[in-house]
């Protein structure tokens, strides 16, 4: 690796985590201020009732680390590199709309329940709705990106370790769809405990900071170490115990950024594996509701998967490590494949 791509990776990464960490001081006392605390669900673990009141909604300490490293470093390597007319490029606009935009719904969401007392937030229909535009947008974009460069496999699907790819043209809009809203939605029931979604998303990013890097997609690589930077540095304050959580301001927007690098790399079916604990947390919420449904009984204590584990006597930080070190191994897995075999 030479000199330009370890400063690629390192200093985004330490700029984003300084940046994270210097807002967290200024951004937690002001949502206490503004009494914008965490209210906890009376089903949940009886153990999770003295975090009521911790600061959510602080995916904005995330957000804007994010955007206030991602979007100049990656304007100013790829000037350097002499390619001033992807100075702006779509893959950052791309990126960048689909982690603040999931943002803003989830900031929404955040906002009706903390401030406005309405437990559910925004209903069902409004969320699909504000995810259905989102999403398509981001086929414009793509479509947009196509009649410029034709020679590139937009709409297509690779298939993992085969190098093989399927066109789907028009049918990759709602693979699109689904990706985005299953993506966010599955991270969101990741975040449960304090640090969890935090330290397993930096794990994910970190990935596709690598696969960038191999693909010679700087914007990839700088984006994505961005976002593992700002994660770092929120992960200080949000370490057991947490003094402030990200909220659905957060979970849904690392949901949706992550969903976009596939499209962006190519590797959507290599997404379920690099996120492979949100995948599983979320087959535990389906396994438990229609097992429940169907016969009548649990297959867990408890779901999503990190609330069975704290309920077989796993102390909440053994839980958070057990799951860092299982997307760990899971993401290194996706990367091997796209990296080693193709």
């Amino acid at each position: 690796m030479s000199n330009i791509d370890i400063r690629i990776i390192l200093i985004p990464l330490a700029v984003a985590f300084g940046i994270g960490v210097l807002l967290g001081p200024m951004v937690i006392p002001m949502l206490r201020r503004l009494k914008f605390g965490q209210s906890i669900r009376e089903e949940g673990p009886e153990a999770h009732l003295k975090k009521a009141g911790t600061p959510t909604m602080g995916g904005a300490i995330i957000l804007i680390a994010i955007l206030l490293t991602a979007l100049p470093f990656s304007s100013f390597v790829l000037l350097n590199l002499n390619h001033k007319e992807y100075a702006i490029n779509s893959d950052l606009f791309f990126l960048l709309f689909a982690t603040m935009g999931y943002g803003i719904i989830g900031f929404l969401d955040d906002y009706i329940k903390v401030v406005m007392k309405r437990s559910l937030g925004l209903t069902a229909n409004q969320k699909l709705l504000g995810q259905l535009f989102i999403g398509l947008v981001l086929f414009w974009v793509l479509m947009e990106v196509r009649v410029y460069q034709p020679d590139k496999y937009i709409f297509s699907v690779t298939i993992p370790g085969t190098g093989l790819a399927i066109e789907l043209n028009w049918l990759y809009l709602p693979l699109l769809l689904l990706m985005m809203i299953g993506s966010s939605n599955a991270v969101n029931l990741t975040d449960g405990l304090d640090g969890l979604l935090a330290g397993t998303a930096a794990v994910a990013y970190g990935a596709y900071a690598v696969i960038g890097m191999v693909q010679s997609n700087y914007t990839v690589a700088i984006f994505s170490i961005s976002v593992v930077g700002a994660l770092l540095g929120f992960l200080v304050y949000n370490a057991h115990p947490a003094k402030v959580f990200m909220g659905d301001t957060g979970s849904l927007a690392l949901g949706g950024g992550l969903a976009a690098l596939a499209v962006i790399t190519k590797t959507e079916l290599l997404l379920p594996i690099i996120g492979g604990v949100f995948v599983v947390e979320t087959l535990s919420v389906m396994i438990q509701v229609m097992s429940f449904k169907t016969r009548g009984r649990r297959i867990f204590r408890m779901s999503p998967l990190h609330h069975h584990f704290e309920l077989v006597g796993w102390s909440e930080w053994r839980v958070v490590t057990t799951f860092w070190f299982v997307g760990l191994l899971l993401a290194g897995f996706g990367v091997y494949i796209e990296v080693f075999i193709r």
